[in-house]
């Protein structure tokens, strides 16, 4: 691991803690069209969970409700026993990128993450600074966000995803967009993570993707999970 990359973990001073997400007969009926039917399955610390499937298949679906983003017509979803929408609305400790990160268009980079960090104060300006420079983005532009290219707007999304050091990272196809470079990286990043206890669920359409670092894959058809698989 390059040196940039382990000063940043040896500076992030949190042990992850032990979280367990429980799916129970998990059904999703929108406009009269089922996207998820009767899914069970478990989540736990420690992991890379890969989700796959065609396009409509259900896996963002799955990670909406996971997120605690859209309610299930049917079943629950519990994250350390507590069922959202009920004892939570949201899981705790949350790093999320759902489809295209949206951000406000007229601030730099580096602003919008500021802005995004305020929330909650966890994270200082000097990591945020790091984490860009590793991703190879220039913490010192002054080019508006509006500007950037979808592979740089999706560091950023992955950025404020990981800057806050959550326990949970739910990750829609974040490899998107990102050069040949920035893609390893990730890799490494989203490994090391799980080294650290951290439970992490990624969806991706490439295939070498989800074989190079995930220990478990669960495969969506028609909004059913039909197929799941531990390496």
């Amino acid at each position: 691991m390059p040196q940039k990359e382990r000063n940043y973990f040896s500076g992030l001073g949190k042990d992850s803690k032990d979280m367990n997400i429980k799916v129970e007969s998990l059904t999703k009926i929108i406009k009269g069209t089922t996207v998820l039917e009767n899914i069970s399955y478990e989540f736990t610390s420690g992991n890379i969970y890969g989700v796959v499937g065609k396009n409509g298949s259900g896996k963002t679906m799955l990670l909406r409700e996971l997120a605690g983003l859209i309610h299930p017509t049917t079943g629950t979803v519990t994250v350390d026993g507590k069922q959202l929408h009920h004892d939570i609305s949201f899981p705790p400790n949350l790093g999320l990128i759902i489809e295209k990160p949206e951000f406000i268009s007229y601030l730099t980079g580096l602003e919008n993450l500021k802005l995004l960090a305020e929330v909650k104060h966890t994270v200082s300006e000097k990591n945020i600074r790091d984490l860009m420079t590793m991703f190879s983005l220039d913490p010192c532009s002054k080019q508006s966000i509006k500007k950037y290219s979808l592979g740089m707007k999706q560091k950023i999304g992955i950025i404020q995803a990981i800057m806050e050091n959550p326990d949970l990272l739910i990750l829609d196809e974040p490899f998107n967009a990102l050069d040949e470079d920035s893609v390893k990286l990730l890799r490494r990043l989203l490994l090391q993570y799980q080294q650290e206890g951290k439970l992490i669920i990624i969806t991706s359409h490439h295939k070498e993707d989800i074989d190079s670092i995930c220990s478990h894959i669960l495969l969506l058809q028609d909004g059913k999970l039909v197929q799941k698989t531990e390496k």
